[in-house]
């Protein structure tokens, strides 16, 4: 099983405190690279897998995640939280915005975004078998 990146979430406040934690981080050298109005994300420039995200509310799920994992399968992932019987938080499904990703909660009570960016142009597994959500 292949880790990509983790990522730290955040929750914050208002939009103000985007912009806040935005300014902070910059001084450290991350810079925005997506940002949703509800949601933004800042990478380092030097390493882009190096990044941070800052949510005022989670739009797809019931919680805003304490951390996200991309892996290279998480349709294998997803088998294997299941089966081990860890409380999925949110099921597995695909995002507008190009990843399929589920919830989990660990063993600390943390909540853990679990996904996979789907190919460039494609926003959902099914594209290739032109089966459209």
């Amino acid at each position: 099983m292949t880790i990509r990146r983790i990522m730290p979430d955040i929750k914050v406040d208002a939009e103000e405190q985007m912009a806040t934690s935005r300014d902070f981080y910059g001084l450290l050298g991350f810079e925005e690279v997506m940002h949703m109005g509800w949601m933004m994300t800042m990478a380092s420039p030097a390493n882009p897998t190096a990044q941070i995200s800052f949510f005022t509310e989670e739009r797809t799920a019931p919680v805003v995640p304490d951390l996200s994992v991309e892996v290279e399968d998480v349709d294998a992932v997803y088998a294997q939280v299941v089966a081990s019987g860890a409380e999925v938080v949110r099921e597995l499904r695909d995002e507008e915005w190009g990843v399929r990703r589920f919830f989990v909660r660990d063993p600390n009570g943390r909540v853990v975004n679990v996904l996979t960016h789907l190919p460039a142009g494609r926003t959902s597994v099914r594209d290739d078998v032109g089966d459209q959500p």
